[in-house]
């Protein structure tokens, strides 16, 4: 492609983005919004029921009945945040109820969680939704032309006019025409409401249009004039009276982000003054400006803070009326591994350092398990430890528990999610691995080297939490070499799957005949014979059924088959998880001399090293390895099984 071509590129997509904004530019009468608005009154909707309905379009995943996450996923949030549905679930259901016009639409809402843990994106992904939203056709938003506060054309109908309107055409009218508006109507318009302009108007931050955001400083310089706008000195002199509206600018956060949202950062470090003006807000929906009457305004009021701000917030007496105004949800740490998996993938995909180094398989996952560990509380059931609390969290069947089981160890917690290790930490760690020099690749041993390395540098780490976090540390590693000899003993049978398979198989014909009182017949010779009480013991010695828990064990078996066979699913080796569990030890365990001579042999002569590179070959191919990682886990897993 040449440079012209380019350029000629450049100008088109220039010009597409032109004609894009052009086809949302629209101008009319108060009389035609008022004929848009008939026909559909969704355009009149007040800043709840916008962000609702922006949130549900994107869609909502449903997860299966009976499963142990039966919390919806809502799109809208899927793509930028994990493992934090619950709290997500909440923030919506508050939509949908102050949608309904309910009273929680007159409350704050707070976010309140440690740090990293996906408030402040919250909020973030919310005002760029609604950038984007009101540039659709579903999410239109028209003002009076002209106005500060782009306000809602229909204000512009009389209060004594607005029963017959919603009896009529079923449109709800609420609010009153900003200052300004009452003005122009006056003396621009001679009080003729259906000629007032109105025009389409997009939502954006950068432009100050429906979005608007104060973050608190010091209050000895900080003005309140930020949030309710300020008198405008150019005009008061010509103009002389303070009261006039032309006389002021109402351009502060809470004026301009009037039919969207206002993001309060750090609600509870602001200033008393600043937060007078949001009991009236939340409450009244009215902001108090210089010398006028309550200006109405209609938006989302959200922030977000820590839980030491939020506890000395509540033991304040003085801030009562406020609290009473608030609706609070917490947001706490992700607790699933799965999904801390995809937030340190994300974060690292937005670098450029993973073109030039591999990240070797499970390396993420244990650096997971460890920050999952850190956030998790001390299990109170004597036969649960953090390890398989943290399994159940994510799904895993662990022998012995079942769905109800995680429900109780959830409700057994008090404030589980709300400390340990953020999501920051660990990719400041991983990124500081990446950009040693002459790192090729990186491995769990590695990420779980300098997470510890990063201890003594962690302000927020005191001695009691450091010995934790270091035991953790050392948990997460022995997690890791069960999955490290797991993986190289895949790796040594050629068709694992197959041999998998044929084992299964053989085992259920034999618990077959063996429930069925039956016998079994040879496949070769078709004699028949009774069933291999040797080999079926052989598996499930594996995973420690002993003789007399044997026949429930079976039992169990056939009836997942049968389970299987009425819903017209087909039962594999992997359809059971501790049968599963028990045909993958019994082939390993069967292969355990071989991987352990190959890999911890210093000079392998030529059949090994034959049977090395195929190994190596098969994790490069078949499993995410690069040679060098490969290597590396040969070499680790030759030197746990030599030990």
């Amino acid at each position: 492609m040449t440079e012209q071509d380019k350029r000629l590129n450049l100008s088109e997509l220039l010009e597409a983005h032109r004609r894009q904004n052009e086809r949302l530019v629209w101008e009319g009468t108060f009389r035609d919004y008022f004929e848009l608005v008939s026909a559909n009154p969704r355009l009149a909707a007040l800043s709840h029921a916008r962000i609702c309905d922006m949130i549900l379009s994107a869609g909502v995943e449903k997860t299966a009945e009976g499963t142990r996450d039966e919390v919806a996923r809502f799109n809208f949030f899927s793509e930028e945040l994990y493992g934090i549905e619950e709290p997500i679930a909440r923030i919506v259901e508050y939509f949908k109820s102050a949608a309904q016009r309910l009273e929680v639409r007159k409350r704050i809402l707070l976010l309140m969680g440690p740090v990293g843990g996906g408030k402040s994106t919250i909020v973030t992904m919310l005002k760029r939704g609604l950038e984007q939203w009101t540039r659709t056709d579903e999410g239109a938003v028209y003002s009076i032309k002209g106005c500060p506060m782009h306000e809602e054309p229909l204000h512009l109908i009389p209060v004594e006019l607005r029963p017959e309107i919603e009896k009529h055409y079923g449109i709800y009218i609420e609010g009153e025409l900003c200052p300004q508006c009452r003005y122009n109507l006056e003396h621009v318009y001679q009080n003729r409401h259906e000629d007032v302009l109105v025009q389409r108007i997009l939502f954006s931050e950068k432009d100050r249009i429906g979005i608007g955001t104060f973050a608190p400083s010091d209050p000895k310089s900080q003005d309140i004039t930020e949030l309710t706008g300020s008198i405008d000195l150019s005009t008061i002199g010509e103009i002389g009276v303070e009261s006039d509206p032309r006389a002021y600018r109402f351009d502060g956060e809470l004026n301009i982000a009037n039919r969207g949202i206002m993001e309060f950062i750090e609600i509870l470090k602001s200033d008393e003054k600043f937060l007078y003006s949001l009991l009236t807000l939340s409450q009244e929906q009215s902001i108090k400006t210089g010398r006028f009457a309550m200006i109405y305004a209609d938006e989302v009021i959200m922030s977000h803070t820590n839980e030491n701000e939020y506890t000395a917030f509540v033991g304040n007496k003085k801030s009562e009326a406020l609290q009473d105004r608030i609706i609070m949800i917490r947001v706490p740490y992700n607790l699933k591994i799965s999904q801390e998996e995809r937030i340190y993938d994300k974060l690292l995909k937005q670098s450029d350092v993973l073109q030039n180094i591999h990240i070797a398989p499970n390396t993420l996952r244990i650096a997971a398990m460890f920050a999952i560990m850190t956030r998790l509380e001390e299990p109170t059931k004597a036969n649960v430890d953090i390890a398989k609390k943290m399994k159940l969290y994510d799904g895993e069947d662990v022998e012995g528990f079942k769905s109800k089981d995680v429900k109780e160890l959830k409700e057994d917690t008090v404030r589980e999610g709300m400390d340990g290790i953020s999501p920051r930490y660990i990719i400041n760690r991983l990124s500081n691995a990446l950009v040693r020099d002459n790192i090729t690749c990186i491995n769990p041993i590695d990420a779980l080297r300098t997470i510890k390395d990063g201890f003594e540098q962690h302000t927020g780490i005191n001695a009691e939490q450091r010995e934790r976090y270091l035991n953790l540390i050392a948990l997460a590693r022995r997690e890791y070499d069960m999955i490290a000899k797991t993986e190289v003993q895949r790796a040594f049978v050629y068709s694992f799957e197959e041999m998998a398979k044929n084992m299964c198989n053989s085992y259920l014909d034999n618990v077959e005949a063996y429930c069925n009182k039956d016998k079994i017949k040879d496949p070769i010779t078709e004699e028949e014979m009774e069933p291999d009480e040797r080999l079926m013991r052989s598996i499930e010695e594996q995973i420690g059924i002993s003789e007399n828990a044997k026949n429930t064990f079976r039992q169990e078996i056939l009836i997942r088959i049968s389970s299987y066979s009425r819903k017209g699913k087909a039962f594999e080796y992997s359809s059971h998880e501790r049968l599963k569990e028990a045909i993958e030890k019994k082939i390993f365990s069967d292969l355990k001399d071989v991987v352990k001579i190959t890999t911890s042999t210093k000079t392998p002569d030529v059949d090994q090293l034959r049977r090395i590179n195929e190994v190596i070959d098969r994790l490069v191919r078949d499993h995410g390895y690069c040679t060098v990682c490969a290597n590396e886990l040969l070499s680790y897993v030759g030197t746990l099984l030599s030990r």
